[in-house]
């Protein structure tokens, strides 16, 4: 199936082989972290230079990494790697880089013209952050005084492009359709002095019992999902069920486990903090539980 995004790939191809900056519009879902970066990769413009893509958080830079490098038939460190705390998959043959907030400021401090790079991308750049907005500053920075040549793109789904675009010098704004679906919304009653992890594992298994295919429930941090994993991995109807937990801190066997579908077909419910709200597409989901906090 085509991700929605890949119907303007021609026009932001042409914006960018025009203007050195632009804009991308994309609702979540779009397909604009995976499938921007690979559309863009054999550019004239881009001379075989590389493609930095900054993400805001370790989780998001990890897993585009890896949904991009088996979209290739590749492995992470191959055409696309990722750089994050603590951690490094980047090879001789990388041409794809994704990486967290901090590592490019860091990056952008070391070396100013982003020698053997052709493009920045700030995915998520609704998001806003300090160290988003000063990574941008410092490309156009260097694109302004040292690196004509350097493109940059944003992408957002929410932002307002055209203020943007009028802060960026009136930057070409590309706008993508996303991929609607019919959602119904149900209200749960919910006792506002309980624990939120007997609350929320209460309306997991309600929704288990009602619905079909996979879960998304998110809490407000890992001790609410720990002891709402713990609730209800003794309950009787999540026997076969694989209850997933998604936050930063996990290791990356841990959340490829939640992010990807369970190889052994079982039904998954996953517990996650606000990362699965904006930074990651999780496959299979068809009812999400939100604990309102």
């Amino acid at each position: 199936m085509l991700l929605p995004v890949e119907a303007v790939l021609p026009r932001l191809r042409r914006q960018l082989a025009r203007h050195n900056t632009a804009i991308l519009q994309a609702p979540p879902g779009a397909g604009k972290t995976t499938g921007v970066p690979l559309g863009l990769l054999d550019e004239p413009w881009l001379a075989g230079r590389s493609i930095l893509m900054l993400e805001p958080r370790r989780l998001a830079a990890r897993a585009a990494a890896a949904r991009m490098s088996d979209t290739l038939h590749q492995q992470p460190g191959d055409r696309v790697g990722y750089q994050i705390r603590f951690e490094r998959r980047i090879g001789p043959t990388t041409r794809i880089q994704v990486l967290t907030e901090g590592i490019l400021t860091r990056r952008l401090q070391n070396d100013p013209t982003l020698e053997g790079v052709g493009l920045v991308i700030f995915d998520e750049f609704h998001e806003r952050s300090l160290q988003a907005d000063l990574g941008l500053a410092l490309c156009r920075e260097a694109q302004q005084a040292l690196r004509e040549d350097l493109r940059i793109l944003l992408m957002s789904a929410t932002l307002d492009g055209a203020a943007l675009a009028a802060l960026l010098g009136d930057a070409p704004v590309v706008t993508s359709q996303g991929r609607p679906f019919p959602v119904e919304v149900y209200y749960l009653p919910r006792d506002p002095v309980g624990p939120p992890a007997v609350t929320m594992a209460g309306a997991v298994v309600q929704a288990l019992e009602q619905q079909q295919g996979d879960i998304l429930a998110f809490l407000p941090g890992a001790g609410e999902i720990r002891r709402t994993r713990e609730l209800l991995e003794e309950h009787p109807a999540c026997r076969g069920v694989l209850v997933a937990p998604l936050y930063g801190d996990l290791p990356q066997t841990q959340q490829q486990q939640a992010i990807l579908p369970d190889p052994r077909g079982r039904r998954r419910v996953v517990l996650a903090t606000p990362i699965a709200e904006t930074s990651l597409t999780i496959e299979g989901v068809t009812t999400v539980v939100d604990s309102g906090l």
